[in-house]
């Protein structure tokens, strides 16, 4: 075997760098792309819709008990504060494109219904696949505002025709859980008391706490926590060091940060950070 032969088979045979691209978050949708070889996210869990489709390879992830392979052409819908995490199914790694969706933006197509639930985590779907093309256009595609929100009520609709969902409404009080995510997403720099939630929401703790969860696939405090999660990656791009951006965001101390980052994105900031800078190594 010649050396030029020799040199192609050592170049074919070397991994490619795992990296993440980032779309700027525009009213609470997230676009992203990235790929990657092996072990990619450990478990974690985000208050949002992850909705996706995979590239190229095979996709695999733990979600709700059991193991799921996507393949390019299929749709994956992940419901928010369900646990999962990823790998590649295959020695070739994977590549795919992911939207990550806050439920507010669902609740304002949908008007008080209950969160649409797509089972098993990947989807076949036509409807699906037909109503995330848009949103999942590659990152260099801006997105125009009014276009934007176009796309966020046809997958809404689309998740909730799939979904099954019956016409009638879930008992709760949606105006009282909107009034707490609004307080919350104004006050999540504070340490924030259930009175202050109760005196915010017109509504007794505990009918409170089960109303947000309801309408918007979280708890008070993991919406809370998540809008702290996401100033800390804002104020990390813009290069203020991990114990200031950990204060300025409400968290007690940078070990705090640090727990709640890993636990719902399911990497280190600091790894995040150079995968998103362009520095894929581990």
């Amino acid at each position: 075997m010649n050396e030029d032969a020799l040199d192609m088979m050592r170049k074919s045979s070397t991994p490619c760098p795992d990296w993440v691209r980032h779309a700027e978050a525009i009213d609470g949708l997230e676009r992203m792309e990235a790929r990657f070889q092996g072990n990619a996210y450990c478990l974690h869990r985000h208050d949002t819709y992850a909705i996706g489709c995979t590239l190229a390879g095979v996709q695999r992830f733990h979600y709700r008990r059991g193991q799921r392979d996507s393949l390019p052409g299929n749709t994956m819908v992940l419901h928010p504060d369900e646990s999962h995490d990823g790998q590649a199914g295959g020695d070739d790694g994977f590549h795919y494109r992911m939207i990550y969706v806050q439920p507010s933006l669902f609740q304002d197509v949908l008007c008080g219904q209950a969160l649409p639930f797509i089972d098993g985590g990947v989807s076949s779907d036509p409807r699906l696949a037909a109503a995330t093309a848009l949103l999942l256009q590659p990152l260099n595609c801006a997105l125009e505002p009014l276009e934007q929100s176009d796309g966020i009520a046809e997958l809404a609709h689309a998740l909730a025709a799939v979904a099954g969902m019956p016409g009638r409404r879930p008992k709760g009080d949606f105006l009282a859980a909107r009034r707490t995510r609004d307080y919350l997403h104004a006050n999540f720099v504070q340490v924030v008391t259930l009175d202050q939630l109760e005196k915010a929401a017109g509504r007794d703790r505990w009918s409170l706490s089960h109303d947000f969860r309801t309408f918007y696939g979280t708890s008070p405090y993991r919406y809370l926590t998540m809008r702290r999660l996401d100033a800390v990656r804002r104020m990390l791009l813009a290069g203020i060091s991990l114990v200031h951006a950990s204060a300025a965001a409400g968290f007690a101390d940078q070990s705090h940060m640090t727990r709640h980052f890993s636990k719902t994105f399911g990497l280190t900031p600091g790894r995040w950070l150079r995968m998103v800078k362009g520095d894929g190594q581990r």
